[in-house]
């Protein structure tokens, strides 16, 4: 029997605010992975795991409250607890060897296009991993072509984001960005959502598992706090903000050094007739 899905149960709410939360976590993300590149090298790892951390948890979290409004009629969803956070850890590492490609390869060519196909994947991983762990009485099945469409657009959107951060254009453009970010991952998730059917087995068995208000806390809570942590380091880090250094990186340093010391080694030279002069002026009194 072909089951009734509903994926907007709560209205505009669930699509309202998973948006925000792909937009949060894209925009952290990617203010991230700017900074690392105008850092050294010792800081530039913690930057691109942060920004790793942040835009898995917002992809991550944008899933699930748009699951929140995903129903079936005639059958309850439960989530395996296991899976749905094995989700969470796909989409941060993937997400985050795509990061690190581009922040220590840059953001053009070869690494960029690698770096954008593997962090879209992680996308993709995160979100058909998450769809596993449902269990109802009723079998999942996809249709090929849209499934395929929804991980192009996740490649599509994760290329044009890490770009976007290559570009260091400042803070309004990581903002632009990450609206497009939130809107190409939102839809992915739309399209993979219509690319779902559900048909069902009409037995009176309970789905096993978790059920989404059990879910919901941990699932909520842990991610919003720290995205709002990484908010923070953001708004207090005024590099961030202005999206450029204040000063000329380390790598831009070396010809300061080396114009100081001619001026010193000029200056030195300067003093050195005179001190000479003084000398054999004042051994010329002696000697007479």
């Amino acid at each position: 029997m072909q089951g009734t899905i509903d994926g907007f149960s709560y209205g505009l709410v669930t699509p309202l605010v998973a948006y925000f939360m792909a937009c949060l976590g894209g925009a952290l993300g990617l203010r991230c992975t700017t900074r690392s590149m105008l850092v050294s090298h010792t800081w530039r790892p913690g930057w691109l795991a942060l920004g790793s951390a942040a835009i898995g948890s917002g992809i991550w979290t944008m899933h699930f409250v748009a699951m929140m409004g995903f129903t079936v009629r005639g059958t309850p969803i439960h989530y395996d607890k296991a899976m749905t956070f094995a989700s969470l850890a796909v989409a941060i590492v993937m997400v985050g060897v795509g990061i690190f490609i581009v922040g220590y390869k840059g953001a053009r060519g070869t690494a960029l296009f690698t770096g954008g196909t593997i962090t879209g994947l992680g996308i993709a991983s995160m979100h058909y991993l998450g769809m596993a762990s449902m269990s109802l009485d009723g079998k999942l099945e996809y249709d090929t072509v849209t499934v395929g469409i929804s991980v192009a657009i996740a490649m599509g959107a994760a290329t044009a984001a890490l770009w976007a951060a290559g570009q260091v254009r400042g803070f309004l453009w990581s903002v632009g960005a990450s609206l497009v970010m939130g809107l190409a991952v939102s839809g992915m998730h739309y399209t993979g959502m219509a690319a779902l059917s559900v048909h069902l087995h009409g037995t009176a068995e309970p789905a096993t598992g978790e059920s989404p208000a059990a879910l919901l806390a941990p699932m909520l809570i842990g991610p919003l706090a720290f995205l709002l942590l990484a908010g923070v380091v953001v708004m207090f880090d005024p590099l961030m903000v202005m999206g450029k250094p204040t000063v000329a990186p380390v790598e831009q340093k070396p010809g300061i050094p080396a114009h100081t010391h001619v001026r010193h080694s000029a200056h030195r030279l300067r003093f050195r007739p005179r001190r000479t002069v003084e000398h054999r002026g004042s051994r010329t009194p002696q000697n007479r």
